[in-house]
């Protein structure tokens, strides 16, 4: 008697993750959204805290693919990560959630413009998952169509002209702060004699710099320059500029000399004019360069 059976077949699939290639790839995504999030909010950016809640964004991607952490792959898990790094990234924004309402947007456009050019490049479906390629042709063109949905969402086109806001980062007295200031091409505010710069900034916005001030309301230029001139560290670092605007003939601004002042990170060599009102109405920007 002859048993003839037909042999086994086995169906064996392997998924090979690199940890340490998961965690560079997405610390480095997460970066750049953070940043174009950053950019499309108006708000301060500080280079190192998107550094750090991107490496959170590294680590959360790795802990989802290790054995027993399959629950963080869940939709209502995918949160938090997200609130935990807005947080780090934008905390202290006067606009938190819109901040992180964006973040949420430009992650979402990006992950829709992610699966669009991977499955241009090919991808499907592998061992019943989906298989995304990701190379550097894919990445380069995601990142370009999440910029473009970026700009056409988030931006008020056509409502008021582009502005331009960069990272003022002024130091004084051993203390550093860091403000959002608009670029104005027609500021042509200088100090005569030294020929600096000047860049103008709202009182408010610099007291943490100046606590001696804090809770004095000062309307009168002379009043707040005799005030600083008194300040320890300050002797000889105040000034008086005079300046000209629209609907003010002409006025007087005090103004100061820092420790040492950087525009999104570039050293500058400029006074900082104090001004005792607000320089926007939405609160988009503290300061005017």
């Amino acid at each position: 008697m002859t048993i003839s059976a037909s042999a086994r077949v086995y169906a064996l699939s392997v998924e090979t993750i690199y940890l340490d290639s998961l965690f560079a790839l997405n610390a480095i995504i997460d970066y750049f959204l953070l940043l174009c999030s950053a950019k499309a909010a108006g708000a301060v950016i500080r280079r190192l805290r998107l550094a750090l809640a991107a490496v959170l964004g590294g680590l959360w991607a790795v802990a989802c693919v290790l054995p027993g952490f399959d629950f963080l792959r869940l939709a209502p898990m995918k949160l938090l990560p997200a609130l935990f790094m807005a947080l780090i990234a934008f905390g202290g924004e006067r606009r938190l959630a819109r901040c992180l309402v964006i973040f949420l947007g430009v992650s979402a456009a990006f992950g829709g413009a992610a699966w669009a050019a991977s499955m241009l490049a090919g991808g499907g479906m592998y061992a019943g998952r989906v298989y995304l390629p990701v190379s550097m042709r894919v990445l380069v063109l995601s990142f370009a169509l999440c910029y473009a949905a970026v700009s056409l969402v988030f931006r008020r086109i056509g409502k008021r002209p582009e502005r331009e806001l960069l990272t003022l980062e002024v130091t004084l007295r051993g203390r550093s702060l860091a403000l959002r200031a608009l670029r104005d091409t027609g500021n042509g505010l200088c100090d005569p004699v030294s020929g600096r710069d000047a860049a103008v900034a709202e009182l408010d916005a610099l007291r943490p710099l100046l606590p001696e001030l804090q809770g004095r309301a000062f309307t009168d230029a002379a009043a707040l320059f005799g005030e600083l001139s008194a300040l320890d560290g300050l002797q000889g670092r105040v000034t008086l500029l005079l300046y000209s605007a629209l609907g003010t003939r002409s006025g007087l601004l005090a103004a100061l000399r820092p420790d040492s002042a950087a525009l999104d990170g570039r050293p500058a060599d400029i006074l900082v004019g104090l001004y005792p009102g607000r320089l926007s109405q939405d609160g988009d920007y503290e300061a005017i360069f």
